[in-house]
């Protein structure tokens, strides 16, 4: 553990610190293995499965990405991240970091991984291993191909909402939601770059609160989440309102980076494209909002068999508590995180 954890955290310095093609992209293989023998801890058939998935899915992303790289020095004699001109290899690279990511259509293998995983395994596929790739869609966002990134942000934030109506498994909710927000966030990445890390580091800070909750509850299916309230119930009051976070509710933080990016949208005058992803992200508040119903409102049947939990008096970790706090109420400081960036 103590190795993949360092070999992640020296991945991820390598490729955001990087200016030379090579080094980010041994960065980035350099956290693909790291992450591996995680997922594949558990001796089950499911994180086998899922560790094979990443390894091919991450393994093509980067030849693509070293190929678009090479493509690029070959016609322009540039290895520089900031000097992607030729128009192929931004098309390779789009691509690349897409599939990285799993934004759709590249979006196939990440539900997949995350249900296959650990809830803390699952927390570092979602926010962690997501920081490379974003970092340099940031360096090449002048490059890019602005049409295809339009398109495949209005998909993944249609198919997020979309596909995960109808899912009972908490971990595939929050990877079709995870899609949703990459959605967000790549549909502004040309025009405000800055709003998309801000937009980053808030879905970060938003899903580690609810991964930290669920793993505290031992919760992986609506199922269990209904009869999870008798064991900590002031907890699962809070759940439901990072939740909404989430959503993107207004008194909550999750509102802020979605009220930004619709006003640069707006300023930039894509008004419809703002009204069409501000339209979709309804989608992904319905199944929220069924996980918060299910979180805190619903009553499991008490029929004769069945068993009630025990409530626990482990008291709750203080990194879960300060992410809720953060999540829940960060949005009256808005201004001060304007400042700072």
């Amino acid at each position: 553990k103590l190795i993949s954890t360092l070999s992640l955290l020296l991945g991820t310095t390598i490729t955001i610190s990087s200016n030379h093609w090579t080094m980010a992209w041994t960065g980035l293989e350099i956290n693909t293995l790291a992450i591996l023998p995680l997922i594949s801890k558990p001796h089950h058939p499911r994180a086998i499965e899922a560790a094979t998935k990443y390894f091919l899915v991450q393994a093509a992303a980067s030849t693509l990405l070293l190929f678009s790289c090479t493509t690029n020095a070959l016609f322009t004699g540039q290895w520089d991240i900031t000097q992607l001109t030729h128009p192929i290899s931004c098309l390779l690279l789009t691509t690349a970091i897409s599939t990285k990511l799993g934004l759709v259509p590249f979006h196939f293998w990440f539900p997949e991984v995350l249900q296959g995983s650990s809830l803390t395994t699952g927390l570092l596929l979602a926010t962690a291993m997501k920081f490379p790739p974003i970092t340099l869609f940031l360096l090449t966002s002048p490059s890019l191909n602005y049409t295809l990134l339009t398109i495949m942000a209005i998909a993944s934030a249609a198919l997020g909402g979309w596909a995960g109506l109808n899912q009972t498994q908490i971990r595939k909710i929050l990877a079709f939601s995870s899609i949703s927000h990459l959605g967000w966030m790549t549909i502004i990445i040309i025009y405000n770059p800055k709003l998309t890390l801000i937009t980053f580091y808030l879905y970060c800070m938003m899903t580690a609160a609810i991964f930290l909750t669920l793993k505290t509850t031992k919760s992986l299916k609506l199922s269990s989440m209904m009869a999870a309230w008798t064991k900590i119930p002031s907890l699962n009051a809070i759940l439901m309102l990072a939740l909404l976070s989430l959503a993107g509710l207004p008194p909550l933080t999750g509102f802020l980076p979605k009220w930004l990016i619709i006003q640069e949208l707006t300023k930039q005058g894509m008004t419809s494209t703002a009204t069409i992803i501000a339209l979709l992200s309804l989608l992904g508040l319905f199944f929220y909002l069924r996980l918060a119903y299910c979180a805190t409102i619903t009553l499991p049947p008490n029929s004769a068999n069945y068993m009630k939990q025990w409530q626990t008096n482990k008291p709750v970790n203080t990194l879960t508590t300060i992410f809720i706090t953060l999540t829940i109420t960060l949005l009256p400081l808005s201004p001060m995180i304007f400042s700072i960036f």
